[in-house]
C-alpha cells in the first residue's frame, strides 16, 4: 500500500501539490489498509510531499497502529483546529471530492488565504488501475455473478413477480459468500425494462414479455456488474433483432479495446451500430462505468472521454435500446485491459434465450 501512496504522490507533484486531505473511506482503505466507517463524524488522511503523513482519528474508531502520525480526538474536542495545525495555509491544500463542507468551510475559516482545490483525481487515476491482488478478486465477483445470472435464468417462470426473483439473486449472493449486492438489484419485466433503472416491484411475469437482469456483487470488499436479457416461453421478431443488435454492439465495443484506444471511440464502435439501425435515440446513456470498491468509480465510457485505456483498468461495456411503453434490451459486461488487448470478466452467454 506504501507504493500506491507513492503513486498518488507523484499525480500531487504533477498537479503541483505539497500536501491533500482524503476522506473518502474507501480510498483511506486503498492507501493505508485502515478500514473505518465514521457516519457523520470527521475521518481524514493527510497526504504530505514530505512523507510526513498523519490520519485524524475519533476516539470511537476501532483504530491501532496504522504505521502514520495518528492524531486523536473526541466528540467535543476541537478537530478542525487539529487539522489546521498540520496543514501549511501557505500552500494549496487537495481535497478529495467526499469531504464534506461541514469540515472544509471551517478549515477554510481557520486558514483565510488558504488555496483549496478539488484532487480526487490525484487518487482516483490510482483507484481506475488495478494491481494484481483487485483483478483476482474482479474476476472471482464476476465469476459468482455468471454463476447467479444463469441461477436467475433457470428459476425466472412466467407469473412470478421481480421481486421474487431479485431476492433469489441478494440470497444466492450471501450463500456464495459476498457482503451482498454491489447495488440494487435490477429485475424488469415487459415495459419496465424500457427504464434503465427499474427497481423491481410487484409487477407480474407474462409469456411474450422480455426479462432484465443488471446485477452484481460484493466480495472481498470488490464488485461486479453485469446484464443480460431473456424472453419469457416466446420472442418475436422485433425482439430478437433488437437483442442481436445490442449483443452486437457490446462484441464491437469489446473488439477495439486495447491500450491507447479512446474512450470516446469505445463508446462511438456501439453506439454508430446502434444508430445506423434507426435506434440511436433509443440509447440514452454512456456505453460504460469504472469499477472497483463501488460500481460506479471514477471514469467513464462515453462520447465526452478522451483520455486512453490503460492496462489494469476495469470498466463496464453495456450498450441498450429501450422502446417506451414497450421492453428494453441491455447486454453488460466488464472488461479487464491487457497489455494487448481486453479480457471480457463476464462468461455467461449473451445471446438472446427463452426462458420461464
Amino acid at each position: 500500500m506504501s507504493n500506491r501512496i507513492d503513486r498518488v504522490m507523484e499525480h500531487m507533484v504533477a498537479n503541483g501539490l505539497t500536501q491533500m486531505i482524503v476522506s473518502d473511506p474507501k480510498s483511506i482503505w486503498y492507501l493505508t489498509g485502515v478500514d473505518v466507517e465514521p457516519y457523520e463524524r470527521l475521518f481524514a488522511f493527510l497526504i504530505r510531499r514530505d512523507g510526513h503523513h498523519a490520519f485524524f482519528l475519533n476516539r470511537l474508531y476501532n483504530v491501532s497502529d496504522t504505521g502514520f502520525e495518528e492524531v486523536w480526538f473526541s466528540d467535543t474536542d476541537d478537530s478542525i483546529g487539529m487539522i489546521a495545525s498540520h496543514v501549511d495555509p501557505a500552500c494549496t491544500l487537495g481535497i478529495d471530492k467526499e469531504w464534506k463542507a461541514a469540515f472544509l468551510i471551517p478549515l477554510m475559516e481557520r486558514c483565510p488565504g488558504m488555496k483549496v482545490v478539488l484532487a480526487s483525481d490525484c487518487v482516483d487515476d490510482c483507484r481506475a488501475v488495478k494491481d494484481e491482488e483487485e483483478i483476482r478478486k474482479m474476476r472471482e465477483a464476476s465469476r459468482i455473478n455468471d454463476e447467479v445470472n444463469r441461477l436467475a435464468s433457470e428459476y425466472v417462470r412466467e407469473g412470478m413477480t421481480e421481486k421474487q426473483v431479485a431476492a433469489l439473486i441478494d440470497a444466492e449472493f450471501i450463500k456464495r459468500g459476498c457482503s451482498g449486492p454491489s447495488f440494487t438489484t435490477i429485475v424488469s419485466f415487459g415495459a419496465n425494462a424500457a427504464d434503465p433503472h427499474h427497481e423491481p416491484d410487484d409487477t407480474v411475469l407474462h409469456a411474450g414479455e422480455c426479462v432484465l437482469i443488471d446485477m452484481g456483487c460484493v466480495k472481498d470488499r470488490y464488485c461486479s456488474d453485469m446484464t443480460r436479457t431473456f424472453f419469457c416461453k416466446s420472442a418475436d421478431p422485433e425482439q430478437t433483432k433488437i437483442h442481436d443488435l445490442v449483443r452486437e454492439a457490446n462484441e464491437k465495443a469489446e473488439s477495439i479495446i486495447r491500450p491507447g484506444v479512446r474512450f470516446c471511440d469505445i463508446d462511438a464502435a456501439a453506439r454508430d451500430l446502434i444508430s445506423d439501425a434507426g435506434y440511436g435515440e433509443y440509447f440514452n446513456h454512456r456505453l460504460g462505468h469504472f469499477i472497483g470498491q463501488t460500481d460506479h468509480e471514477k471514469g467513464d465510457v462515453s462520447s465526452a472521454n478522451t483520455r486512453t485505456a490503460e492496462p489494469g483498468m476495469i470498466f463496464s461495456i453495456e450498450p441498450g435500446i429501450y422502446l417506451p411503453g414497450r421492453f428494453g434490451v441491455r447486454v453488460e459486461d466488464l472488461v479487464l485491459v491487457t497489455e494487448d488487448g481486453c479480457e471480457v470478466l463476464n462468461r455467461e452467454d449473451k445471446h438472446w434465450r427463452i426462458v420461464g
